[in-house]
């Protein structure tokens, strides 16, 4: 390829962070009411425009509020026409994968988030505590999920590297899945990774492998004052637990918050899940055959 004079192309780009978000409106008064007063957030830029070129693109309004930190969040109005029912919120996929968090400091700022936005009277969903942050979640008035976050800990080399392989895993599932393989649970992603991370270890006992990081060390706790199992530190950041042969565990014993709790076998395990639920993890050996 012919590349121009005094052109430079650079091998590397690099994002500096989200500039904004945006989504349609159809309640333009009681959109700017919630960002503007009742969050707090200024109103900082409007375009108004007559489409952006098709005979078919509605007139519009596009607004955006300060988010902080150089980003903002913006609307779109679009002027005399009605919200397509497809837009319309109807199942947990739309409602709350699709959201967006805004980053505060600490539990302190998250606090006194949570007390302004229920001093405004805005219904608060809920608080909840995942893996690495923790949460406020509410509703603005077109129905769009909004969360205020606080990360307890930053990401490191480890994290970077148990991802990997959780989509590596994943994606496998997924491509085998178009030959009709099925792939409709978690469980395999687990066993997959457990696969590849267990070489070194025992085929005949159920384990699980758990990122040592502080949100999953009351596991690693729980095997070391248990009677038959045992934590083995490998590379890449894991511990390897292995059972007697099995492996059981109980959520509040552990004083694990439910969302972190599901999440607890996200390091990959060696056997199958007998019983998972709010309570209990039971683990079985892998059967040989």
């Amino acid at each position: 390829m012919n590349r121009p004079e005094n052109t430079t192309f650079f091998s590397n780009p690099v994002l500096h962070g989200v500039h904004h978000t945006a989504r349609p409106t159809w309640k333009l008064e009681e959109t700017v009411h919630f960002y503007r007063d009742l969050l707090g957030l200024p109103l900082v830029h409007a375009i108004s425009a007559r489409g952006w070129g098709p005979e078919n693109h509605a007139e519009f309004l596009h607004f955006f509020f300060d988010s902080g930190n150089g980003s903002t969040i913006a609307f779109f109005y679009y002027i005399g026409t009605e919200r397509p029912e497809k837009l319309i919120p109807t199942d947990h996929y739309q409602d709350r994968a699709t959201h967006t968090a805004w980053l505060v400091s600490d539990a302190h700022e998250l606090a006194d988030w949570r007390a302004r936005v229920e001093e405004a009277g805005i219904p608060l969903r809920y608080q909840v505590r995942h893996e690495v942050i923790e949460s406020i979640y509410f509703n603005d008035p077109n129905g769009y999920p909004i969360e205020i976050t606080y990360q307890t800990r930053p990401f490191e080399e480890k994290d970077k590297g148990d991802a990997a392989r959780t989509i590596d895993a994943a994606i496998e599932l997924e491509r085998a899945s178009r030959d009709g393989t099925a792939f409709n649970s978690i469980e395999p992603v687990w066993q997959r990774k457990g696969e590849r991370l267990n070489e070194s270890g025992p085929a005949t006992v159920a384990s699980v492998f758990v990122l040592d990081v502080p949100e999953f060390s009351a596991l690693v706790e729980a095997a070391d004052a248990t009677d038959g199992y045992t934590a083995t530190r490998l590379n890449d950041g894991y511990i390897r637990i292995d059972g007697a042969p099995g492996i059981a565990f109980e959520r509040k014993a552990l004083g694990f918050k439910p969302a972190v709790w599901y999440g607890a076998l996200t390091g990959g395990l060696v056997g199958s899940i007998e019983q998972f639920d709010t309570d209990k993890l039971v683990i079985n050996p892998a059967v040989r055959s």
